[in-house]
């Protein structure tokens, strides 16, 4: 049976690979969006994680509270059930840009499958962040739109809950959150025929269809190029959340992405440096935000008069200069994310790749063995990230079960995380520096010196100060 699961995270930071899920929070429901069941789970704290003081007074989960929650392992394994069961669209607001790839994360770093809520077992994705833009843009009157200080609009889901009382309770609360972004669904949804039409823009088949079907407007050595206008938060409310995209192609290293100049941008013709270095190409996979709309007036007229002009100027240049367009295409279609040397296993999701069957086969034997005897199927394994991510598994959660070889691997594990003198902290795939016990403290200072704190966000800062201190 086809369900929604609306979800939503509070994380101990923003690091997908290296911070943790503190709070999951879902709702799930019928197709029609009648409440079915709700699930509330609160993670305890892994003792390697140093937690980011502005996410801890933004959730407002501290050391206390999180230590009262089930340990992590045991908790993803839950959410991994959850988003897995046959026939879930799991969704939420700006879940794709955010909270599913740090589901990816914490589903590789316990031993499990990361990408088969996406499309196993009739599963798959949607996100409410995408539709809330098409529906401000041309089904305006579905809500209140709240605006920013400089009078713009903002489509924060705090911001739209309280202008439209869509939830109660405290913002970045899990499940707060869910329950304002199910009662936004049901205001779209109210809306029929174009709920379905947004809806479509998350079924593979159908978003391929519809790019198909957009209409020539260049053509090149590379091939015939496509355009459409791309609607998406990126863009922000100066340019009306979109912008005019011409297709350069799939790329040729990673499956499922293809390639969309954006037309309306000035370095393109008056730019420095290397042409492929003064444009904005947008990666896209079917069935996934940005959105792409036909180049029907409907849509283009939401442009101004100067964009349009400068969407003529870049095309008469991209026409008069072949060669450098080519070049465009050629590196786009060609680039690849250069692999990090010596890569923590955390963060070694896209660089490791698929798991053999034998190692599927390993890790399944290690999800049975049960806490006592996870030791044992760990050294079953051979030297390499699987065998360092069960160790950690082991002793991240069940360290009264660790052996002399656990207990090794967490000792030279907490030595990288709080680096001493000249060492370099860990970086993940992006070459971002993971949260370390100095940082934080650094961090909790500026908070203090910068923010605007209440007496709950001052309390929070001395308990997580008073953490780092006497565990690091």
């Amino acid at each position: 049976m086809k369900s929604y699961l609306f979800y939503d995270l509070e994380t101990s930071g923003l690091n997908k690979s290296f911070d943790q899920i503190l709070q999951f929070a879902a709702i799930r429901t019928d197709m029609q969006l009648n409440e079915l069941e709700r699930y509330n789970i609160t993670v305890a704290l892994r003792p390697d994680v140093v937690p980011s003081p502005m996410a801890t007074i933004t959730h407002r989960i501290g050391i206390e509270k999180s230590m009262e929650g089930i340990c992590e392992y045991e908790a993803v394994r839950h959410i991994h059930a959850l988003v897995n069961r046959e026939g879930t669209i799991s969704l939420g607001y700006n879940t794709l840009g955010f909270d599913d790839e740090f589901l990816r994360f914490a589903f590789h770093r316990n031993l499990l499958a990361p990408y088969t809520h996406q499309w196993a077992h009739g599963c798959s994705r949607m996100d409410l962040l995408p539709m809330t833009v098409l529906y401000h843009l041309y089904m305006p009157d579905s809500l209140t739109w709240p605006l920013r200080g400089d009078g713009k609009t903002t489509l924060k889901l705090e911001a739209l809950s309280k202008a439209n009382a869509l939830a109660e309770g405290q913002a970045h609360d899990a499940m707060v959150d869910v329950e304002a972004t199910l009662a936004l669904a049901k205001r779209f949804a109210a809306e029929g025929k174009m709920w379905d039409y947004v809806v479509g823009y998350f079924n593979k088949g159908e978003d391929g269809g519809r790019l198909k079907a957009l209409p020539l407007k260049h053509q090149s050595s590379a091939g015939q190029h496509t355009w459409g206008i791309m609607t998406g938060s990126k863009f922000g409310p100066d340019a009306f959340y979109q912008a005019p995209v011409l297709y350069l192609g799939e790329s040729t290293a990673y499956k499922n992405q293809t390639l969309w100049l954006r037309l309306d941008g000035e370095g393109m013709i008056h730019g420095d440096g290397a042409v492929e270095d003064r444009v904005w190409v947008i990666r896209k996979r079917l069935g996934e935000s940005p959105v792409i709309l036909p180049p029907l007036e409907r849509f283009v007229g939401r442009l101004s008069a100067e964009r349009l002009a400068r969407v003529d100027e870049n095309l008469a240049w991209l026409k008069e200069n072949p060669e450098d367009f080519a070049q465009i295409v050629r590196y786009y279609r060609e680039f690849r994310y250069p692999e990090i040397p010596n890569l923590d296993a955390d963060t070694s999701l896209y660089q490791d790749g698929f798991l053999s069957k034998a190692e599927e086969a390993l890790c399944a034997k290690f999800h049975r063995a049960g806490s006592e005897a996870m030791a044992g199927a760990m050294h079953a394994m051979a030297p390499g990230h699987i065998r360092e991510l069960a160790e950690r598994v082991l002793f991240r959660n069940y360290p009264e079960f660790s052996d002399e070889a656990v207990f090794e691997a967490f000792e030279s594990y907490i030595a990288k995380v709080h680096p001493q003198g000249e060492e370099t902290p860990l970086v993940d795939f992006r070459g971002s520096v993971r949260m370390t016990p100095m940082a934080a403290l650094t961090e909790i200072d500026r908070v203090r010196a910068e923010v605007a704190l209440d007496d709950e966000q001052r309390l929070l800062l001395e308990e997580l100060e008073g953490y780092i201190t006497s565990n690091f």
